[in-house]
């Protein structure tokens, strides 16, 4: 079956996007689910016409995994927005669009509430970071960017992606011999 090129539209309730983000739990993360899972975002982000950027790095190291464009088109600015969202991901632990949702979508009152002042442009609570977990491992292990369609269209298509790719993980595993 082809790919839809639409998306599901996220929740906006702080409870259901807490719940989709705490059902989305990697028995493992490695370079090589980074490579897959960035491969997959990439090639689904290619029913858009719009470009956009993928990015995933490890939490503790800063340490790039994976990074690419879904066609020509990207613009530096993708990249800062990549930085901006990650920085997010890692200091509340949550997504991206979880924080833009708390903060009932102000800015002004992200800035303020956290105390940000000049820092507040390191920060961004739009749409598409998204926390990896790794089931027993506590914290966030990394961070998934999708920067470049729509915010609410930058976390939903990572939300359907890994659910995809951990859907497939999980059916290939071996079934034990009894």
């Amino acid at each position: 079956m082809a790919p839809s090129k639409t998306l599901a539209d996220p929740p906006t309730d702080l409870q259901a996007i807490l719940e989709v983000e705490n059902s989305i739990t990697f028995p493992h993360f490695t370079a090589d689910d980074a490579w897959n899972v960035g491969t997959d975002l990439r090639n689904r982000l290619r029913d858009f016409e719009t470009p956009a950027v993928v990015n995933i790095t490890l939490a503790n190291q800063n340490q790039l995994l994976f990074h690419a464009a879904s066609r020509p088109g990207t613009q530096p600015d993708n990249d800062i927005w990549v930085a901006r969202k990650r920085t997010t991901v890692l200091r509340w632990g949550y997504s991206t669009w979880y924080m833009h949702n708390k903060m009932d979508r102000n800015e002004s009152l992200f800035k303020n509430k956290y105390m940000l002042g000049e820092k507040a442009g390191d920060y961004a609570i739009h749409g598409g970071g998204f926390p990896i977990r790794v089931s027993g491992v506590e914290g966030i292990v990394g961070v998934i960017v999708v920067s470049g369609l729509k915010q609410e269209q930058d976390h939903q298509i990572i939300v359907e992606v890994v659910r995809d790719y951990l859907s497939k993980l999980n059916s290939a595993k071996p079934v034990p011999i009894v």
